[in-house]
């Protein structure tokens, strides 16, 4: 029987414009393409749930189906097992009514038990009970959580690592009774579909099809679709730019069409928002920009963020502006194509981007020393850096 690195998630997947989601499925397929049996395994709900049979025999690692692998760009290693959340799982706020109930008391001891060699989740619950069913477990926290960990749980040697990515979060996890020594801080990481050069696309598609009249530089976000993340500044800073095009992708159609209209009562007509982008057309419109914007504001989340797009970004090669915060300076003394600027400065951004578009004029090829800098932080190599902390005689049972 096969024995499987478990990652797994209590929700229904995909849903492409959470960003968590995203690092989840990366995390899976990562550890597949490293020859690990990896399984990403989330939840069913809906008419399909109620198939008795699955409910029977819910663990059924397959392939994942092409809407899946499209929207997270996996690769033919990794497999996928939903578990199925019958009516009326998650209807109503009881404890025998949730979905952690459910996965924690009947399909993880029942039906994942036997097939398991370690779970990686981000969801504490199903940390937990792995431990208790004598499961060894890797728990990853990458916000501020008001959660205490259990001594039972923490000190258990089942218990072997816990990831955060942002040393601000790292001591609230102490404060909480995380043990220092189980825990360590790792970045995010970059999908290599966003290494590989989309020269035609970028430049026969994208900059054909947004430059127009006498712009000829192309300013490109991709991300959320939030204030503190810096959109409502760029619209500012678009205005201050008129000859430079502006396209924002990310978001859904609620959000897209708000920002929309706060451009036009802004009078700014420079600026196009394209909405959700499957992760190959983002990296060929990341390859046709002038320059990538990331105006993340100074907020709370800005002492703890390890964005993904930044990685994205510069794994396609294109010169990138950023505002200063907590969680990216130690990138500003990196290798790479950037200009840096405070946050919350829209004239200070409008600036920087002028200065970025002087002093890294556009490459079709992209710029090589970012595209080199970024090869260490793969998610790949993200998941062999985890691992390294993981009792040697587990890891080699999980290898095949």
């Amino acid at each position: 029987m096969s024995k499987y690195y478990v990652f797994f998630t209590r929700n229904i997947l995909p849903q492409p414009n959470i960003a968590s989601l995203v690092q989840v499925a990366h995390s899976a397929n990562a550890a597949a393409n490293l020859g690990y049996p990896a399984v990403l395994v989330y939840l069913r709900k809906g008419w399909s749930a109620l198939n008795p049979v699955d409910l029977l025999f819910p663990f059924q690692p397959r392939k994942p189906d092409d809407k899946l692998a499209k929207i997270y760009n996996i690769q033919d290693k990794l497999k996928v097992a939903d578990l199925p959340m019958p009516w009326p799982i998650d209807l109503w706020d009881s404890k025998w009514t949730s979905s952690s109930t459910i996965v924690s008391k009947y399909y993880l001891p029942i039906h994942l038990l036997k097939s398991t060699k370690i779970v990686h989740s981000r969801d504490w619950n199903f940390v937990k009970a792995a431990v208790k069913n004598g499961i060894p477990a890797i728990y990853e926290q990458h916000h501020h959580e008001d959660k205490n960990f259990e001594p039972e749980i923490v000190r258990n040697p089942l218990f072997q690592i816990a990831v955060t990515v942002a040393d601000t979060v790292r001591d609230s996890m102490i404060l909480k009774g995380m043990p220092p020594e189980k825990l360590i801080t790792l970045h995010n990481g970059f999908n290599h579909l966003f290494l590989a050069r989309q020269t035609e696309a970028a430049q026969n598609y994208w900059r054909q099809q947004l430059l127009e009249d006498d712009r000829r530089h192309l300013a490109v976000y991709a991300g959320g679709l939030y204030p503190f993340k810096g959109v409502d500044m760029l619209v500012d800073v678009a205005k201050e730019l008129p000859l430079v095009q502006f396209a924002i992708a990310g978001g859904d159609s609620s959000q897209v069409t708000a920002y929309q209209q706060l451009a036009k009562s802004k009078q700014v007509n420079n600026i196009k928002f394209l909405g959700y982008l499957p992760q190959n057309q983002l990296a060929s419109l990341l390859q046709a920009a002038d320059v990538l914007t990331h105006p993340h504001c100074l907020t709370e989340a800005a002492t703890f963020t390890s964005p993904l797009k930044f990685f994205d970004y510069m794994a396609s090669g294109t010169p990138i502006v950023a505002t200063e915060i907590a969680s990216l300076m130690e990138f500003k003394s990196g290798n790479i194509a950037a200009t840096w600027c405070e946050p919350d400065n829209p004239h200070q951004f409008a600036q920087s981007i002028r200065d970025c578009l002087t002093k890294y004029p556009r490459k079709s090829e992209g710029y090589a020393e970012t595209r080199d800098f970024v090869k260490h932080f793969s998610w790949e190599n993200r998941i062999e850096r985890i691992l390294s902390y993981v009792d040697e005689q587990v890891r080699s049972q999980i290898i095949h």
